[in-house]
């Protein structure tokens, strides 16, 4: 079926407007049996006429309820844009935020200061030092002087690691010498 653009006449304002080809192509793929009677201006007018009628100004959307309630996990009093489903959590803005960020990050988040920082990395080090220190002394005194003797020569036999990647190469040329 061929359609061709149409004009009508609006049944708000008078006016004429274009009932395209691709508008009827698609009117007809809806099986919609009748005309638009409205032009695009009158029918975005009612439109928010409706909206206005229901309880708000014409340019603001459809308003959502607010519910106040407590927060599952702190206890805070909040407001939800939902009503809640009871044996459902209901959570603060706070605490959903926190649900929503990895543990990692959320924990990296925490450290506020430097000095936290690197209380932090230290306590990590000295936890490191005691697991390495307790499965040492599981071993015997001959294996622990063996690891002792190996340690400087596996750091001195060690070559840096050499790079092929051309974006790394590239940006080690540019990168300013210091």
């Amino acid at each position: 079926m061929q359609f061709v653009d149409r004009f009508l006449k609006c049944s708000d304002c008078g006016q004429e407007f274009v009932f395209t080809a691709g508008e009827q192509l698609f009117f007809h793929d809806k099986q919609f049996k009748n005309d638009p009677k409205r032009c695009k201006l009158c029918k975005a007018k009612r439109a928010g006429l409706g909206r206005a009628a229901a309880g708000g100004a014409a340019a603001l959307p459809l308003s959502r309820t607010e519910t106040r309630t407590q927060c599952s996990a702190c206890g805070v009093e909040t407001t939800v844009p939902f009503k809640p489903t009871q044996g459902r959590p209901v959570l603060c803005r706070s605490c959903f935020q926190l649900k929503r960020v990895p543990p990692a990050v959320a924990a990296a988040a925490a450290l506020d200061s430097p000095s936290q920082q690197v209380a932090a990395a230290e306590a990590a080090i000295d936890q490191a030092f005691a697991t390495a220190a307790a499965e040492a002394s599981q071993g015997s005194p001959a294996t622990t002087a063996e690891m002792i003797a190996e340690a400087p020569a596996a750091v001195t036999a060690a070559e840096p690691e050499v790079t092929t990647n051309p974006a790394l190469i590239a940006a080690a040329e540019n990168a300013p010498q210091a």
